[in-house]
């Protein structure tokens, strides 16, 4: 096999590595809140049991958040250590035994065994990267890194709606096929993979190297864009409200079982592969980058504040469209603070970045959570399951004022 057969038949692993893995995640996700409240909602009213529900999902979105902040440089490194290959196997079987754990937990304290492996088996992402750098020239890095996009894309439409379809017939029951694709695709990266880190560009181990705070420290170095970083920060606690709040407030509210929330999650995902493939390269180029942060940020804060205001679970696919134009502003972001560094220093600044997005996804879900599970409890001041979505609108705004506040055009000079 010739080695520009062999480069692609590894991104076709790559690709479908990263697919059957969003498959796997999304087909839970209509299902999750089910068996959380299966588990710690014995005796309790259908609603107040889906409340409280939340706040424990919150808890484990932070677990999981956690471990891929703390464990990303390490998997990274160990990666560099002992190559790719192994470590991209050990992280999918890893990922199966998670979903086994799940589909047979019998306490919730068992779900969170399981968040903890999936957060260390999920910071592999790095290790994904690497492995296209590795076997990409660099006249094909770009497009080839768009290969884990497209790929968590199509995942996203697909496995909400197999998720939904099964979780008719049990809410355990993704979680066990999940747990078979994990383990069918590590089966085939074991006889399919062919590692890409050859012997003598390996790397002693080093511990303080394989930690998130060198990482961090590197932000340091570019006091120009620190404003536009928690411009990002904003972006992303508002992000994470779909996540964490989505399912059970359509549950809640709009009473949706699994099947609608699935069909719901598919439907966004679509609108959202035609942004990020198709749309953003059409726009962005004719109205600057800086218009389209506005842009995407207008938008977000609008569907954010329908989905809180929603009166009918109609009304929640017809905010789909708004938030999906919310994509605009991450990407014109990225581009406008890719300019304010020399060209050494790109991948250490989106390994900051990635840090301090992982930061925010540790902070983000019980912090929404917790809003969500009191403003629909008999505590609260007033019943408004709509409140979480609401704080994420506000924080679209604040990430709006914040951008303005810098000034990108400003900004760029000094490194101009």
């Amino acid at each position: 096999m010739s080695k520009k057969q062999s480069s692609r038949l590894a991104l076709a692993f790559i690709f479908i590595t990263m697919f059957v893995d969003t498959i796997g995640l999304g087909m839970i996700i209509p299902v999750a809140p089910q068996i959380i409240s299966q588990l710690i909602g014995h005796g309790l009213p259908r609603d107040l049991a889906m409340s409280e529900a939340a706040r424990w999902g919150g808890w484990l979105f932070f677990v999981f958040a956690l471990m891929q902040f703390l464990c990303a440089p390490l998997i990274g490194n160990l990666s560099d250590r002992f190559g790719r290959r192994p470590v991209l196997i050990a992280s999918l079987l890893a990922l199966g035994v998670d979903y086994l754990i799940t589909g047979l937990a019998p306490t919730i304290a068992w779900l969170f065994i399981g968040r903890f492996l999936s957060g260390i088996a999920g910071a592999s992402y790095t290790t994904v990267n690497a492995y296209i750098a590795d076997v990409s020239p660099p006249e094909k890095r770009a497009a080839n890194f768009g290969l884990t996009g497209a790929a968590f894309s199509l995942g996203f439409i697909v496995g909400p709606a197999i998720g939904g379809q099964l979780g008719q017939f049990g809410p355990r029951l993704p979680f066990f096929v999940s747990a078979g694709l994990a383990l069918l695709n590590a089966l085939f990266g074991v006889f399919v993979l062919k590692e890409s880190l050859a012997k003598e560009n390996r790397r002693k181990f080093d511990w303080r190297r394989a930690n998130p705070i060198g990482a961090l420290h590197a932000m340091s170095r570019f006091p120009m864009i620190l404003g536009l970083c928690a411009v990002t920060i904003f972006m992303r606690l508002a992000h994470d409200a779909n996540p964490a709040v989505f399912t059970f407030y359509t549950m809640l509210k709009f009473h949706w079982d699994s099947q609608m929330v699935g069909y719901s999650l598919m439907a966004v995902g679509a609108m959202m592969a035609v942004v990020y493939s198709f749309l953003i390269r059409l726009v962005i180029p004719r109205i600057g980058e800086a218009a389209a942060v506005y842009f995407g940020l207008t938008f977000g804060a609008v569907a954010f504040a329908g989905y809180a205001f929603s009166t009918q679970g109609w009304m929640i696919f017809a905010w789909m469209l708004p938030f999906s134009l919310m994509g605009f502003a991450m990407p014109a972001l990225n581009a406008i603070m890719s300019k304010m560094v020399g060209p050494t220093e790109q991948g250490e600044l989106q390994g900051a970045l990635a840090c301090i997005g992982g930061l925010t996804s540790i902070a983000a879900p019980p912090l929404l959570t917790q809003i969500f599970g009191y403003f629909t409890s008999p505590s609260a001041p007033v019943y408004f399951p709509g409140a979480a979505f609401l704080t994420a609108s506000l924080c679209v705004v604040a990430a709006a004022l914040v951008f303005a506040y810098v000034n990108p055009r400003r900004a760029l000079s000094p490194a101009e």
